[in-house]
């Protein structure tokens, strides 16, 4: 069985843990290496058993911790082309074999696990998400930072088992907020974050289309809390005639300590 734990989700750091039949591997290294070694310990993955880093984009809170953990433990760092143009001066240095580049919407192997990055909407060089497949195709994928809901996102993200899904602000409190007026609007924008509400609409979609557990992910510090990110989906799964602990696993990824591990057969 494939196996996830989000190790930190938020907007002030983020990094994911995916493993399958002893092939581990990361999304994002957005929390300082040891912070990541730390909670990878806790789940009891030796960070030095890591095959590779997988990241989206090249915003700090989702990079912050790469280099570090690629020079300490030899790792590769996967990424397209556009995001490494834009991260490489962020991270250090490299070697050579360890920067490794893939296309988007290409299904790729690493030992045991089938990954296919997909493009999202988002305001970096050219964000992706994640499909990862088992042997029985099984999938499972995450989806944060993205602006809107594009029929590509629909496409890689539909019959996958298990999603992590971006929730990251709720509106009313972002328009209350202290954020100035520009980055309220880019926020908001299609290519910037996922509020509660889009995103609860979304689950919705995902449950008919063959999803069983959604971890909703990328909450704000500033514009959101657990609370309100859980009980607004579950508020519009209820009025769709969906009941959480019945027709979907419904929980929220905590930004400063790992969450349980969750098993997809």
């Amino acid at each position: 069985m494939i196996e996830y734990c989000s190790i930190g989700s938020g907007s002030s750091g983020n990094c994911h843990y995916v493993g399958y039949k002893g092939t581990n591997i990361l999304v994002d290294a957005g929390l300082s290496g040891k912070t990541i070694t730390t909670g990878l310990k806790d789940i009891d993955i030796d960070a030095q058993s890591l095959k590779g880093i997988f990241i989206t984009h090249e915003h700090s809170d989702h990079i912050k911790g790469a280099g570090i953990l690629s020079r300490k433990f030899d790792i590769p760092i996967y990424a397209n082309i556009k995001t490494w143009c834009s991260m490489k001066d962020k991270i250090g240095e490299i070697k050579d074999k360890n920067m490794k580049v893939f296309e988007n919407d290409k299904t790729y192997a690493l030992e045991n696990i089938v990954i296919r990055p997909f493009s999202i909407q988002h305001d970096a060089a050219d964000p992706v998400g994640y499909n990862f497949y088992t042997d029985n195709d099984e999938k499972i994928s995450i989806a944060t930072d993205i602006g809107c809901v594009t029929e590509n996102v629909k496409k890689h993200l539909y019959k996958s088992k298990l999603v992590v899904l971006e929730s990251n602000y709720d509106e009313n409190m972002l328009m209350m907020g202290s954020y100035t007026y520009s980055l309220k609007k880019r926020v908001m924008s299609d290519i910037g974050h996922l509020s509660n509400d889009i995103a609860s609409q979304f689950c919705v979609d995902l449950i008919n289309n063959g999803t069983e557990s959604i971890l909703l992910a990328h909450l704000s510090k500033e514009n959101n809390f657990p609370e309100l990110a859980f009980e607004t989906a579950n508020g519009t799964l209820a009025a769709n005639d969906m009941a959480v602990g019945q027709d979907v696993t419904l929980d929220i990824l905590l930004r400063n300590s790992p969450s349980k591990i969750y098993r997809v057969k």
